[in-house]
């Protein structure tokens, strides 16, 4: 049994009444700690001892995390580490610090979330930089084309000391938040119906022209104006009936997003363009975080730092046994019974796009981006540095095999 199929026998409404007894995020992080299929039953019980130690004691701290679009069943699919972070902190404080998981849009979503932190109105925040890009311009330092040649690239990075100066410090000075934890993949473009009756993609030629949806990211839709993929900005709620009316051929995401999303009903080929970052990560308020006692602050970055470890490896299986963004392609996947063909483009597509858009190959579209990014973050080359990092290591490194590090302690 796929593990995305595991709550598919429990109705919303019964998660809302389980939700109303003992409340969603002890529902929510009993369901997570579940594993084949699952009953109400097992459910109530996982909820109820979730619960029962949760509320042992009174905390010291509730945070509010807004987790978008996310709940227990679609963090089987794109394993984003939300609830485990949330677990881990609660159990690591001994319920000094309690964590109120907000998910499925209830009170922000992809485009607010960040908003919503640095006003005060949730504590902490799971959502993709690149729609958080709005509220926190900042982050698109991680959106230019081809700074990452892959995962593993991705993963290195964020555990690294270097990415204190070049993403982190200057997020938390400008725009008020910590940046946490992030799951790593790289977009492509994700072909509606359309294509459903096209040969699968080899030729990066066959894409241009087309009509695709794109996120908040400003540096993303630079790329995709290099490329002649027409980026269109759609309404995450209207991008699914306008892939499947063909009123937009494509939009630019990854892979285990079209899946948890319900997106692969209605996508019919997933190009694995590589072309810059799909990051869904989380954040948490700066002013929060220093108001909290120096032992809770230690417990908040190691708890962050289990959550990026498991979701370095959970989501990389999940994109094999549980997505189906492989080839071969595993029986029984998401993409495999919706008829989602990945395609995988050879090196010397992928390079041809690299020349077409990059900043290292094309650097004047990115010249004013560049240098409001270095100015922010106090004048470092932010495309070279973290251009440089991502090639610490060797090119064919596995996502998995990447090596974890405290990136605040390392030296």
């Amino acid at each position: 049994m796929k593990v995305s199929k595991a709550l598919s026998g429990i109705s919303r409404r019964d998660l809302f009444r389980l939700s109303g007894q003992f409340g969603l995020s002890s529902v929510l992080l009993g369901a997570g700690a579940l594993t084949g299929t699952v009953s109400m039953t097992s459910l109530a019980r996982a909820a109820e001892s979730s619960y029962e130690k949760r509320f042992a004691k009174e905390p010291k701290h509730t945070l509010k995390l807004g987790a978008s679009g996310f709940n227990a069943r679609n963090l089987l699919i794109e394993r984003a580490g939300v609830l485990e972070f949330a677990r881990d902190l609660e159990e690591r404080t001994e319920g000094e610090i309690r964590v109120e998981f907000i998910g499925d849009n209830q009170i922000c979503g992809q485009l607010n979330c960040v908003e919503k932190t640095q006003l005060g109105v949730v504590d902490m925040y799971s959502a993709s930089t690149q729609n958080s890009a709005g509220g926190a311009p900042y982050l698109n330092v991680l959106d230019y084309a081809y700074m990452f040649p892959s995962r593993a690239a991705q993963y290195h990075f964020l555990y690294s000391p270097e990415s204190m100066a070049l993403l982190r410090e200057p997020l938390e000075k400008r725009h008020g938040l910590k940046f946490l934890f992030s799951h790593c993949e790289l977009r492509g473009i994700q072909l509606g119906q359309s294509f459903a009756d096209k040969p699968t993609v080899t030729k990066l030629e066959e894409l241009f022209g087309t009509k695709n949806r794109v996120t908040g990211t400003q540096l993303g839709r630079i790329a995709m104006q290099l490329l002649n993929l027409n980026p269109v900005p759609v309404a995450w709620e209207e991008t699914l009936d306008g892939l499947k009316q063909g009123l937009i051929d494509g939009a630019e995401t990854w892979a285990s997003a079209v899946a948890y999303a319900n997106m692969a009903p209605v996508v019919s080929q997933s190009v694995d363009l590589k072309f810059f970052c799909g990051t869904e990560h989380t954040s948490m308020s700066v002013k929060v975080f220093d108001a909290m006692e120096p032992h809770l602050q230690d417990a908040i970055m190691e708890s962050a730092y289990l959550a990026q470890v498991h979701v370095q490896a959970a989501n990389e299986a999940a994109l094999v046994k549980t997505v189906g963004f492989s080839d071969p392609q595993l029986p029984g996947t998401i993409f495999a019974e919706n008829n989602v063909r990945p395609a995988f483009l050879a090196d010397d597509q992928i390079r041809m796009a690299e020349e077409m858009c990059s900043p290292e190959f094309n650097p004047e579209p990115w010249a004013q981006w560049r240098e409001r990014l270095d100015n922010w973050s106090g004048g470092l080359d932010t495309y070279q540095g973290i251009y440089d990092v991502a090639r610490q290591i060797p090119v064919d490194t596995l996502p998995e095999n990447v090596e974890p590090r405290r990136w605040w302690r390392s030296a």
